[in-house]
């Protein structure tokens, strides 16, 4: 395959970026994409030229590192799926694709197609733990939990935090990521203390992050590589809801 690769080239966050050609030659359907940009980089070093910057880890559509968009879409065209899973054969030969980082002022560009989502992290410290001592891991059916909270839990749970809701959504929210993580604990015996604390503290760092507000357009889930649902934000929209008025 022949294809012709626009990527967005930065240096830093305060430098200019622009998107520079490439032209890519016998690239393998089989190939990954970004097995593909790994040949590109081998031939820019091979140059002399700095190769282009891209997260990734596991390359299994497991660990959330990787993401970036893909021809205006968040990980690519192919639903459920993240860039490290997404291979060269849904592509076409002479086709044309533009590659850019996520867009968003709380993922702020580190160089190229890598930007910093540690305010993810922080999200997470915020509330997405529970604070009682479990010891070791338990007997399975020690804590009995109906198969379909159990279900659901893990649906929330398969949220990797790539980002890709935040660079889908027109506001840059994050409320996907959130309700996911708010969820999958608030879902779970474990999680039920500390379930409307959780909600507060959770979305209180999202909004200090800088991430936009949710207006229900629903790209996050279309986006979403694992296929969370929106419903999870209604959920924790409730127990925002709720927290709030036993304060009062």
């Amino acid at each position: 395959m022949k294809l012709t690769l626009f990527i967005w080239r930065q240096i830093e966050a305060r430098s200019e970026g622009r998107l520079v050609k490439y032209e890519m030659n016998d690239v393998s359907p089989d190939m990954s994409f970004l097995e593909m940009l790994d040949v590109l980089n081998e031939r820019l070093t091979q140059a002399g030229e700095e190769p282009v910057a891209f997260d990734s880890d596991c390359r299994e559509g497991i660990c959330g590192t990787c993401g970036f968009v893909i021809n205006g879409v968040a990980h690519g065209p192919l639903r459920g799926t993240t860039v490290c899973q997404l291979h060269m054969r849904h592509f076409k030969d002479g086709d044309t694709i533009t590659i850019e980082p996520w867009r968003s002022r709380a993922f702020p560009l580190v160089c190229d197609l890598v930007v910093d989502r540690s305010a993810f992290d922080r999200i997470i410290q915020g509330g997405g733990f529970i604070s009682a001592r479990t010891g070791s891991a338990p007997e399975a059916n020690s804590v009995p939990v109906a198969k379909p909270i159990a279900d659901r839990a893990m649906e929330a749970a398969a949220c990797i935090g790539c980002g890709a809701c935040v660079a889908a959504c027109p506001n840059a929210s994050a409320m996907l990521f959130t309700a996911a993580k708010v969820s999958h604990l608030g879902l779970l015996p474990q999680g039920q203390p500390e379930r409307e604390n959780r909600a507060l503290q959770m979305v209180h760092q999202m909004d200090k992050e800088g991430f936009g507000g949710c207006t229900n357009i629903a790209e996050c889930q279309e986006a979403c590589p694992k296929e969370i649902s929106i419903d999870f934000i209604a959920r924790m929209n409730r127990d925002y809801l709720k927290a709030n008025l036993d304060k009062e």
